[in-house]
């Protein structure tokens, strides 16, 4: 028994992580982008005060530093170029640690680090209890409840949910239908 967990480990090591550690083939890093595009994030409450002067859809970004599919949606989907433009024309982005022990307030409710979840209430709030990570959430700038889309987005795939939001859909066109018509032009 014990000789077979050290084969184990000794195999792991020598096959098993090296494989796992390589970068996932569908996975492609948009190398026309330098390290100098970044969404300019804002907290929580500098969104809310700028929303509260002028109504625009809010972009949340719900991480965790442990996620990996968050890091990879930093660096290649929230680093193109086209993604942020659109993005910083259309919407107020705030990037949010779903883990924060910080207290958060949101409309005059505040939100709270919640043991039985190990995330703040706001993330719980956000996604309706469905925690996953990476989530894009968006807040349409009419007020409706949240809309919270779970996992890894590659650039066209934000592409057809900025624009879904960005451009007034929501809520006036079925987003199957909106889905149908689309065609994506971001690489």
């Amino acid at each position: 028994m014990q000789r077979s967990g050290i084969l184990l480990c000794f195999w792991l090591m020598a096959f098993a992580l090296p494989v796992l550690a390589k970068p996932h083939n569908s996975i492609k890093t948009d190398t026309s982008v330098t390290g100098f595009n970044k969404v300019n994030w804002l907290t929580l409450d500098e969104a809310a005060t700028k929303w509260n002067i002028k109504k625009k859809p809010i972009l949340i970004d719900l991480y965790t530093d442990w996620c990996g599919w968050c890091k990879v949606m930093d660096r290649n989907t929230y680093s193109n170029k086209q993604v942020i433009q659109y993005i910083e024309e259309n919407f107020y982005p705030v990037k949010l640690n779903a883990e924060t022990r910080d207290t958060l307030t949101w409309r005059g409710k505040r939100f709270s680090y919640n043991n039985a979840y190990k995330v703040n209430d706001y993330a719980v709030a956000l996604t309706g209890g469905n925690l996953s990570f990476p989530t894009t959430v968006i807040l349409p700038a009419d007020g409706s409840p949240p809309q919270a889309i779970p996992g890894y987005l590659k650039t066209p795939d934000m592409e057809l949910v900025l624009t879904y939001f960005g451009e007034g859909h929501f809520g006036k066109t079925a987003f199957d239908a909106y889905y149908k018509a689309f065609t994506s032009s971001w690489k």
